[in-house]
């Protein structure tokens, strides 16, 4: 039976911290907060002028690539692994896990792994590769076969792209796509009115979960100005001025 550690319906839960680099109970800040500060800590959501692949330039920006220490691989995945565990309340209880080629690799590996340790369930993985190999094995698969329901684990959603090549993948191996997990949702619409992880919600017809959102990032960088605490080595006045920034930003491209 998978337990249950008791998020909040949504992106992000409300009784787990984190406490001496693992994911412990407790009463605040939620696991988005705690989320966000982390990767802060780690060097992953940073703030300035960003170039964006949608040609914006963004007062902030998120890259998974920079939780490259072992104790922040670690945590990352306990993160998701918690998160894996509340979507099973909408159905993803019996599911197989991708990670699309080449940041999904790391990101389904070490989740399959922490959701191990944390549950004692083993969900069985898969991952792609870019060029498919002529020797060996042969192909593109690597790890278990693609068969039946499959969570698509990856870092974040921009343009679309991985997902819709990994739901291509996915259905050609006679299996069906059951929901995307991801770190961050930058709750941004693309070239219409929808959001990038609502077009794959509304395109594919499948579920997005995410660990925090943009809203998170807004919500945690108004209580640290309040209570003048410091984050990393941000001054508050570096962390208002960002916190105006990405209001700005928000205002002129977000999405609820």
């Amino acid at each position: 039976m998978v337990a249950d550690v008791g998020f909040t319906d949504g992106v992000h839960g409300s009784d787990l911290i984190i406490g001496e680099g693992s994911i412990q109970k407790g009463d605040e800040p939620s696991i988005a907060d705690s989320f966000v500060e982390f990767a802060i800590s780690q060097g992953a959501l940073l703030f300035g002028q960003f170039f964006t692949k949608a040609g914006r330039n963004s007062p902030y920006f998120f890259n998974a690539g920079n939780f490259s220490d072992g104790r922040g691989a670690r945590m990352l995945s306990e993160y998701y692994a918690r998160r894996l565990n509340e979507a099973m309340k909408y159905g993803l209880s019996s599911v197989s896990l991708f990670g699309p080629a080449y940041k999904g690799i790391p990101l389904v590996s070490t989740l399959a792994v922490a959701y191990d340790q944390l549950y004692g369930i083993s969900f069985p993985f898969t991952f792609n590769r870019k060029e498919p190999k002529d020797h060996g094995e042969r192909g593109e698969i690597v790890g278990a076969p693609i068969s039946g329901r499959i969570l698509i684990c990856d870092d974040v959603i921009s343009a679309g792209t991985s997902v819709r090549e990994s739901v291509d993948l996915i259905r050609e191996a006679g299996a069906e796509p059951a929901g995307v997990l991801v770190s961050f949702d930058r709750m941004e619409r693309g070239e219409g009115n929808l959001s990038a992880v609502q077009e794959v919600q509304y395109l594919y017809d499948i579920p997005v979960f995410s660990i925090a959102t943009l809203a998170d990032l807004v919500r945690y960088l108004e209580r640290i100005v309040e209570s003048g605490a410091k984050i990393a080595h941000y001054t508050k006045s570096n962390i208002t001025e960002f916190l105006n920034e990405i209001r700005s930003y928000r205002q002129k491209y977000g999405v609820d």
